[in-house]
């Protein structure tokens, strides 16, 4: 199955029917986001990472204005706690889905999915979902699999 429009003109990478992953969007995104059928966005993304990019309450107030679920689980790159793990998690359990979870490329959303859904999927399930989206997910998954 090719890529929609809407995936194709906003970078949209679908990890599972419940969960995808994104660049940063923008506040003029959440229309075409409503209209593809998300119920909730997730932002992994802290404000002022980037010059210009919109801050997470303007994402959130057009989100919320168009009857999404917005939550913010800010992750600086590199820095990944146990809390925001957590918080992670409970989002992706309590969210309606499907769920757009954006950060700025994508990337640190799919490795906070990776970390929280490896016990349950296993490490094949992981690296050909996010393989899949077009995410290099070996060496986390590595690491992982050295924890057990």
């Amino acid at each position: 199955m090719g890529q929609t429009l809407l995936e194709s003109l906003m970078d949209l990478r679908l990890i599972t029917q419940d969960f995808t992953v994104s660049p940063q969007i923008e506040v003029a995104d959440v229309a075409a986001l409503v209209d593809a059928g998300y119920r909730s966005i997730l932002c992994n993304r802290p404000d002022g990472e980037d010059y210009g990019q919109p801050a997470f309450d303007a994402v959130a107030a057009a989100a919320e204005a168009a009857g999404l679920a917005v939550r913010w689980v800010p992750i600086h790159s590199g820095q990944m706690t146990q809390a925001a793990l957590d918080e992670f998690r409970v989002a992706l359990e309590e969210m309606p889905k499907p769920i757009l979870a954006y950060c700025r490329s994508g990337t640190r959303c799919t490795m906070l999915w990776s970390i929280t859904r490896f016990e349950d999927l296993g490490a094949d399930e992981i690296l050909r979902a996010t393989a899949k989206a077009g995410y290099d997910m070996s060496g986390l998954v590595a690491q992982l699999e050295r924890r057990q």
